[in-house]
């Protein structure tokens, strides 16, 4: 007769019995531990979520920052610029009027030149008026005047002397 193998005797049986009894003694030690294991990892992934949230919030801080920072830098490079602007036209009219007296000393110095140069012409022919008067005078009076005539002009010359001479210094 063929007996019927107990629960004992089978392998397969105390495998199971073996860890049902592993379970019911180290169980809860184990599910506290994958537990804590679990909620270890949970708390890490919410710290990081976290810490990934406050970086996210520093980088746009940081963004809107840089923004106005860039936006007041051209404001300020505007401002420069429309600065250089008026100040290159300040110079450039000041170039202007200076160039411009320069323009008007040079041309009265010209005209200055050109008055001393006709003066200087002016007197050159009054001399030579004079000169060649005197030469003339010389040659009419050598020739028809008298000697008493002679002195008689020369008296009155020398009676009109102090006239001519305050004449001259007068003007």
């Amino acid at each position: 007769m063929h007996e019927e193998p107990g629960f004992f005797t089978e392998p397969s049986h105390w495998v199971v019995l073996a860890f049902i009894l592993f379970f019911a003694i180290f169980g809860k030690k184990l599910w506290t531990a994958l537990t804590g294991m679990l909620d270890a990892r949970s708390a890490a992934v919410r710290a990081e979520i976290n810490e990934a949230a406050r970086l996210k919030t520093e980088a746009e801080a940081m963004l809107k920052e840089a923004e106005a920072t860039r936006a007041k830098a051209q404001a300020d490079a505007r401002e420069l610029i429309d600065g250089a602007a008026v100040e290159a036209a300040r110079v450039a009219e000041a170039t202007r009027a200076e160039t411009e007296a320069a323009a008007m000393r040079r041309e009265q110095m010209a005209l200055d030149r050109i008055a001393a140069a006709q003066k200087q012409a002016v007197d050159e022919v009054r001399t030579a008026a004079a000169e060649l008067a005197t030469i003339a005078a010389r040659q009419v009076i050598a020739e028809g005047l008298s000697p008493e005539a002679g002195a008689t002009l020369i008296d009155q010359a020398i009676a009109r002397l102090p006239a001519a001479l305050a004449a001259r210094r007068a003007a």
